[in-house]
């Protein structure tokens, strides 16, 4: 039996360790950035393509970063706090969380999902071709809420949403549902801090009416707690396979009571 037949690995152990140093130090680094780092010193030096086969040994990939907000220091501070204050938090707990929020639905949405067969030379056939449209044709938005006990109101919102226009959800919608759903006073009010959400005007309604319900201490920067993101992509995806789609704005409002009223 032949031992250590072939070419000798120009990167041992240590130089492994090296290699790794360099991309823990430099993670954007590119293959001829970290080939020249490496060589450095060295008495022996490599080229890319010995480099790329280490670091493909060492368990290294090429890969594209996932993209997430820029959150300051100050908040992740609070989301910590949130976490740590919940954290002991039981199902019978969240239960009393009405959760609420904004979306806006577009009548033409681009789907970066979407993935065609072609050959090479099909790129520009028309039936390859994904078209656009500016700011998707216009689409509603829409507020909602929801518990663990029943589906909230949906309410269509014509424009903008403002302090004056939100107050009148709050005290249409918003007491009407606690009051219902929380007979003794122990429910919660979950809002995101939009600036409609912190006006003066809303707080000092729910100052006037805090013996009724909490409006939960939301932290800054995170919509990936909000359970109710998962009822917009629920409403997002029947829209996307009605047979017949909505042409204009007063149809795709129709389609997302009409979705909304069936879940």
């Amino acid at each position: 039996m032949r031992q250590s037949c072939g070419r000798k690995c120009l990167v041992d152990a240590r130089g492994q360790r090296r290699m790794g140093r360099l991309i823990q130090a430099d993670r954007r680094a590119t293959l001829t950035e970290i080939t020249t780092r490496y060589n450095r010193g060295m008495q022996q030096s490599i080229c890319e393509a010995t480099t790329r086969t280490t670091l493909r040994r060492m368990g290294y990939n090429s890969r594209r970063p996932h993209r997430v907000p820029l959150i300051s220091t100050t908040n992740r501070k609070k989301r910590l706090q949130f976490a740590r204050a919940h954290q002991n938090w039981t199902v019978e707990d969240w239960k009393n969380v009405a959760w609420s929020d904004e979306s806006r639905f577009l009548l033409r949405h681009s789907d970066g999902r979407v993935r065609i067969w072609r050959k090479q030379n099909e790129n520009m056939d028309p039936s390859c071709l994904v078209t656009t449209v500016q700011a998707g044709g216009g689409g509603v938005m829409v507020w909602g809420m929801f518990s663990w006990h029943t589906l909230g109101p949906l309410v269509p919102i014509g424009h903008r949403l403002n302090a004056t226009a939100y107050l009148s959800i709050v005290s249409d919608h918003v007491h009407p549902f606690m009051t219902t759903m929380y007979p003794s006073s122990d429910g919660y009010f979950q809002q995101d801090n939009a600036p409609c959400h912190k006006a003066r005007i809303i707080s000092n309604w729910f100052l006037e009416h805090d013996n009724e319900f909490t409006v939960l201490k939301w932290p800054p920067q995170s919509p990936d707690l909000n359970l109710i993101e998962y009822l917009w992509d629920v409403v997002e995806r029947e829209l996307r396979a009605l047979d017949v789609h909505p042409t204009n704005l007063h149809q795709l409002q129709d389609a997302i009571l009409s979705i909304t009223a069936n879940i």
